[in-house]
């Protein structure tokens, strides 16, 4: 299997999934729409965004919360995702729908894209303490968002809030979410895919 992806993006996820489930994944970074051999990421992914993982029948996966989730159903035994019809298997999905929609969509998305007119984009930006602080509702004093052990859901949520410290959001307001979030930034899976896209964005800025 091959995982294109964006250094430091939303695919960050999938890229610790795949460390976290130890699986032959191939990394495959896109620049420009390109992908790192030259070609046109579009005949990858006719959206032009990461994650997508192209399957060893080469079918292709192009959404985060369905690559996540055929990522930890390939070693089901790393734990990533609830088995299917438990009521954490839902939850697991519900959760990856909010942090994709509520979270990733309608906020993060309307600040970064350069396409989103700026009315948008300050409403969101005043939308993300508020959003933040719902997070950290849901979260609770819980050290995983899904069950007892960490899932492609927590994954998916420290990319996020990677992304709310580059922005500035000040974490701190909530301690059970600030001590989440640097808790799982040490894990080993966290740490190598974080490492291998900070050294791809170095490369790219040299």
């Amino acid at each position: 299997m091959e995982l294109f992806a964006s250094p430091l993006a939303c695919s960050l996820a999938s890229h610790i999934a795949v460390i976290e489930a130890g699986l032959p994944v191939t990394i495959r970074f896109v620049e420009n729409k390109k992908t790192d051999d030259g070609g046109d990421f579009f005949a990858v992914s006719p959206y032009g965004y990461v994650p997508a993982l192209r399957l060893d029948d080469g079918r292709i996966l192009n959404e985060g919360a369905s690559v996540l989730q055929y990522l930890a159903d390939r070693r089901p035994e790393a734990g990533l995702a609830p088995a299917w019809g438990s009521d954490e298997r839902y939850q697991l999905i519900d959760t990856l729908h909010y942090l994709g929609t509520e979270v990733h969509k309608r906020v993060f998305y309307n600040i970064f894209s350069s396409a989103v007119p700026a009315e948008a984009k300050e409403a969101a930006k005043a939308d993300l303490e508020p959003t933040l602080a719902a997070i950290a509702r849901r979260l609770g004093d819980r050290e995983t968002l899904v069950g007892d052990r960490f899932t492609v859901a927590d994954a998916y949520l420290v990319t996020l809030l990677n992304w709310a410290v580059f922005l500035k959001a000040d974490l701190a307001k909530w301690p059970a979410l600030t001590a989440y979030h640097r808790r799982h930034l040490q894990r080993p899976s966290v740490v190598q895919a974080m490492g291998v896209e900070m050294e791809e964005r170095k490369r790219r800025a040299a």
